[in-house]
C-alpha cells in the first residue's frame, strides 16, 4: 500500500511539473525554434540544436509557470484552469516560482553558450510574457498584440542561434508567426469564451464573439497567407521557397482560411475550434515544408 501510494505521489508530481511548464506548449515551441535554426543553418551543428532545444523549453516553462503563479486566483475561476497546480493546492506559489525562476536562469545561461544575441531575445520574450502580456489580459483585448511578439520570437529565434544576426529572414519568419497568431487565439478567445468571462479576461478584438470579431479574423489569416509566400519572390535574403513549396503553403493557407469563413458563416463554438485546429496543422505543416524544400531544393 505504501509503494502505491508513493508510486501515485511521484506520478502527481510530474504531472504537476509538466503541467506548470506547459509541457505540450514548450515542445511546440521548441519544434518552432528548431525549423528555424534548420533554415539558417549553413552547418547543422548537433551542440547548437541541443542547446536551442533545451534553451527554448526553459524559456516557454518559465513564461507559462510565472503565468500561472500570476493568475493563480484567476485560475481558479475558470474550468479549464482550475485544476492546475497552484490554484488546485498541489503546489504552492513558493516551488512554482522556484522553478519558474530556475528556469530562467538556465534559459538564459543556455541560448547564451549559442551566442548573446539569442538569449537576449529569449529573455525579452520571457519578460513580455509575464510583465506585459499576463496582466494586459484582464484589461484590453490588445493584449493578444503583444502576447504575439513572445510567441513568434521562437521561430525567428532559432534563424539567429544559427546565424548570430537579425536580417530580412528572420524578420520574416517573425512575421509569419506573429500574425497567424490572432486567428489562432481569437479562435481559442471564441470557444472558451464563457470560461475567459468568468476570470475576466479580453481576448476577443471587439469584446464579443460578433461580426467583428469573424471579419477581423479572417483578415489576419489573408496577411498571414500572404506573408507564407513571399520568400518566394526573392526578396528575402537567404530565405528562399521553391514555387512547389509556395504553392504547398498557399494551399494550407486556403484551409485555413476556409474555416475563418466558416466561422464569419455560422459563429459557433464548433466553427471556432475547427478553426483553432487547423491553424495548428498549418503551422506545424508549413514549418515542415518550409524546412524540407531547403534541403532538397
Amino acid at each position: 500500500m505504501t509503494t502505491l501510494k508513493t508510486s501515485a505521489s511521484k506520478t502527481s508530481i510530474i504531472s504537476d511539473f509538466k503541467e506548470i511548464t506547459k509541457v505540450r506548449l514548450s515542445v511546440s515551441v521548441v519544434f518552432s525554434a528548431i525549423a528555424g535554426y534548420l533554415l539558417g543553418a549553413v552547418e547543422l551543428d548537433l551542440y547548437t540544436l541541443i542547446l536551442l532545444a533545451f534553451g527554448g523549453y526553459f524559456m516557454v516553462g518559465a513564461s507559462n509557470a510565472y503565468n500561472q503563479i500570476i493568475e493563480k486566483d484567476l485560475d481558479a475561476l475558470m474550468d479549464r484552469t482550475k485544476n492546475r497546480p497552484v490554484p488546485a493546492g498541489r503546489m504552492s506559489v513558493r516551488t512554482a516560482f522556484i522553478i519558474a525562476t530556475v528556469f530562467t536562469i538556465a534559459g538564459i545561461a543556455t541560448l547564451y553558450v549559442i551566442n548573446p544575441r539569442t538569449a537576449m531575445y529569449g529573455a525579452i520574450s520571457i519578460f513580455l510574457y509575464t510583465c506585459v502580456y499576463t496582466p494586459l489580459k484582464t484589461k484590453t483585448p490588445l493584449a493578444v498584440f503583444v502576447g504575439a511578439i513572445p510567441g513568434a520570437i521562437p521561430f525567428m529565434l532559432g534563424w539567429v542561434a544559427a546565424r548570430n544576426d537579425f536580417g530580412i529572414e528572420p524578420g520574416t519568419l517573425f512575421a509569419l508567426q506573429f500574425f497567424w497568431q490572432f486567428p489562432h487565439f481569437w479562435a481559442i478567445g471564441w470557444f472558451l469564451f464563457d470560461d475567459y468571462k468568468k476570470g475576466g479576461f479580453f481576448m476577443l478584438p471587439t469584446g464579443k464573439r460578433d461580426k467583428g470579431t469573424a471579419v477581423q479574423t479572417i483578415m489576419y489569416t489573408i496577411w498571414t497567407i500572404l506573408i507564407s509566400i513571399v520568400p518566394v519572390f526573392g526578396v528575402t535574403g537567404d530565405l528562399k521557397l521553391s514555387i512547389v513549396a509556395a504553392v504547398i503553403v498557399f494551399a494550407l493557407g486556403l484551409v485555413m482560411l476556409y474555416y475563418a469563413f466558416e466561422l464569419f458563416k455560422k459563429r459557433t463554438a464548433k466553427a471556432a475550434k475547427q478553426l483553432m485546429l487547423s491553424s495548428v496543422s498549418y503551422i506545424t505543416l508549413l514549418q515542415i515544408v518550409y524546412v524540407v524544400d531547403k534541403f532538397i531544393r
